[in-house]
C-alpha cells in the first residue's frame, strides 16, 4: 500500500492519500468485516434462542407469548 502523508506547517501529519486501488480494497474488507459482525450476532442469538428452548421444553422456563416475542423483534 502505497501511502502519501499531508503534512501541517508544523510537521504533523494531518491526513493521508492513498490509491483508489487501495482505498476500494480496504472498503471492501470493511464490508466483509460487517457481515461477519452481523453473523456472529446473528449466531450467538440463535444459540441462545436454541438453549431457550431447552429450557422450556424441560420445564426450566416459561414460554413467553408470541406478541412479546414479536415485540423483541
Amino acid at each position: 500500500m502505497h501511502l502519501q502523508y499531508i503534512i501541517d506547517k508544523k510537521g504533523h501529519k494531518s491526513a493521508v492519500q492513498l490509491p483508489m486501488k487501495d482505498w476500494e480494497q480496504i472498503q471492501k474488507d470493511l464490508g466483509e468485516l460487517e457481515r461477519l459482525r452481523n453473523k456472529k450476532l446473528f449466531m450467538t442469538e440463535l444459540a441462545e434462542a436454541v438453549d431457550e428452548m431447552k429450557l422450556i421444553k424441560e420445564g426450566k422456563m416459561q414460554a413467553r407469548e408470541a406478541e412479546d416475542f414479536l415485540n423483541e423483534l
